[in-house]
């Protein structure tokens, strides 16, 4: 049996594949390789090199022609991928054209290949991260509306408290996720810009072609050409990374409250059902919530990769020592883990699976205690806030200790029964007649999220 390299038992649950692909050995060579190709048409573009010499070093960028194992072990003596990639790329070119090889490389250092090379994946993860974005919010938008009026128990410090709606419960889960794309098209500009800077950052060795160099390579990468070049000012992927942290944060609270939503003694929703998804190794009965662990997961451990690119950013003068190295590997993992909480989550959203009678049921299970509130606010009203809350909490103890209904202790009370009706008192102890403002949350949401869309 022919085994694949490296720990992959995890990826197909913990990182969605496309994303895997951006990351993998053969898209990082390709990206820094992108980068030298497009190095030579704009130094040929301005004349600084013969334009012959652009088709033999373009022919040469090509990642598969590059034994990724070989790279590695020479990144072990040189210290970063770029000097043993742009050797092999040279001695790749002179075996063809010996005159091309000596313009390969003109003018950058290791950081502006690896950089850019870096900048051209995060364009890629970018689409990536909002086409799923995206869709997880068309689903969560299609089910807040679904569910706009289904009451469900609202729960503060795990405790029953006052009726929600189960679409007010998905449209907080939407909000959250149009702020992400909101954030992430907001961070594009400053993102995704060309690193060009040569040795020191002055691009001295270009002399007075520099700056027509510098634009005509933003132009070839379809990039912006930044105010300068940042070889140690990192503020640009800790910002990106910074609102994948956020999205993570947001999904996993989307996966904690179906988690909780799920448990037993809950049963209310339900994360939608495959052959062979959530068993148990022991037990036949068990459902378990296999995705909300992804996004619950994913949001315990990219924090942590957040703080690290953090805390690389006071990076010594022109260029970095170690600081950036803790950069490498640590970005690309942030997005990873992000792809699949992502993959989950939609998943999830798009096949919900939701239980309105148990949500019911559920609501009576404190006996109409939760709707204490709803009547002590119109008895307010009548005989003062401090009588109605001192009345009304008698009244609940005593539901409590007698093991009956609040209406029907609310009914034997003859202070109560003066003030309000059995019909006013039927009223008001209805879940589906205090839910406030829970249809308008999720209109404005849901308007919020189109308004993105388009």
């Amino acid at each position: 049996m022919t085994q694949r390299p490296g720990n992959q038992l995890f990826d197909a649950y913990f990182t969605a594949r496309d994303m895997r692909e951006v990351f993998c050995d053969q898209g990082r060579v390709q990206a820094m390789l992108d980068f030298e190709a497009a190095l030579a048409r704009a130094e040929a573009r301005v004349g600084l090199i013969p334009s012959s010499a652009v088709a033999p070093i373009a022919a040469a960028c090509a990642a598969d022609l590059y034994d990724f194992a070989a790279l590695g072990e020479a990144i072990a003596t040189a210290g970063n991928s770029a000097i043993p990639l742009v050797k092999a790329l040279g001695k790749q070119i002179a075996a063809t054209d010996a005159e091309a090889e000596r313009y390969v490389h003109l003018g950058a250092t290791s950081q502006d290949v690896m950089d850019s090379g870096l900048v051209l994946q995060l364009r890629q993860a970018l689409a990536l991260i909002e086409s799923e974005l995206a869709q997880l919010a068309d689903s969560l938008a299609a089910q807040a509306q679904r569910f706009a009026t289904t009451p469900l128990a609202g729960r503060t410090w795990l405790q029953h408290a006052t009726p929600v709606t189960l679409g007010m419960k998905i449209a907080g889960w939407l909000g959250a996720v149009t702020r992400s794309r909101q954030r992430l098209q907001e961070l594009k500009p400053r993102l995704l810009v060309l690193q060009f800077g040569g040795a020191s950052g002055t691009l001295a060795a270009l002399g007075e072609d520099a700056l027509p160099i510098a634009q005509a390579l933003a132009a070839e990468l379809q990039l912006t050409l930044p105010e300068q070049p940042w070889h140690t000012q990192r503020d640009r992927i800790v910002e990106f990374a910074a609102v994948l942290g956020s999205i993570a944060g947001s999904l996993g609270k989307f996966g904690r409250d179906i988690s909780l939503l799920m448990q037993t003694e809950a049963a209310e929703v339900f994360e939608p059902a495959a052959p062979g998804k959530g068993g148990s190794s022991t037990m036949p009965h068990k459902r378990n919530p296999v995705g909300a662990a992804v996004l619950i997961g994913a949001a315990t451990r990219v924090p942590g990769l957040v703080s690290t690119l953090f805390s690389a950013m006071p990076q010594e003068h022109e260029r970095s020592l170690g600081l950036w190295h803790a950069e490498w590997e640590t970005l690309p993992e942030i997005c990873c883990l992000v792809s699949g909480s992502l993959q989950q989550a939609r998943l999830l959203a798009e096949g919900l699976e939701v239980d309105a009678a148990r949500m019911a049921r559920n609501l009576e299970l404190t006996q109409g205690l939760v709707l204490a509130e709803a009547v002590s606010i119109v008895l307010a009203q009548r005989v003062g806030r401090d009588t109605a809350h001192h009345l009304l909490e008698q009244c609940c103890k005593r539901a409590v200790a007698e093991q009956r209904h609040l209406r029907a202790v609310l009914g034997d009370e003859p202070q109560v029964t003066a003030e309000l009706s059995a019909a006013e008192l039927d009223d008001l102890l209805n879940p589906a007649h205090y839910l406030g403002q829970a249809h308008v949350w999720v209109e404005r949401a849901v308007a919020e999220h189109n308004a993105l869309t388009v």
